[in-house]
């Protein structure tokens, strides 16, 4: 669910089923031509559906983190943090063209990066997305 569709009435009453925040990361640096931006937005987009049309019902999803030049990913992580203070219980954070060490994102507690999971070749990139999220939720942190 993405947060634009929460109104204020129902949120009170939703709040306790939606403990997972999802924080999508385009990783855009400002030298992309519209065309090269918008198939940025469309990876992204396409990337997130793994995880928003399975879990619709337990994650919303934030607004995307559109820039950043993966060297300084504090302000990222700082979001995560502050997430978590506003109730949410896990905050995951997903990018389909940028690959993001978990040490600059400490406060993120599950990173979906697409080039990292290609990496594993032979397995579906919907289950291994799908399992890694039931791993976190299975885990009791």
């Amino acid at each position: 669910m993405k947060f634009s569709e929460v109104d204020e009435s129902s949120w009170q009453e939703l709040q306790p089923y939606f403990d997972t925040c999802l924080i999508p990361y385009t990783g855009l640096t400002g030298n992309e031509n519209p065309i090269e931006a918008t198939a940025a937005l469309e990876r992204l987009r396409d990337f997130l559906d793994l995880v928003e049309i399975p879990f619709k019902g337990r994650m919303i999803t934030y607004p995307a983190f559109q820039y950043g030049l993966q060297q300084e990913l504090s302000l990222l992580n700082e979001i995560c943090r502050n997430v978590k203070k506003a109730g949410f219980k896990h905050v995951v954070v997903m990018s389909a063209d940028c690959s993001l060490p978990e040490k600059d994102l400490p406060d993120a507690d599950l990173i979906l990066a697409r080039p990292a999971m290609q990496a594993e070749n032979g397995k579906e990139l919907a289950g291994i997305v799908q399992g890694e999220i039931h791993k976190l939720w299975n885990s009791g942190t």
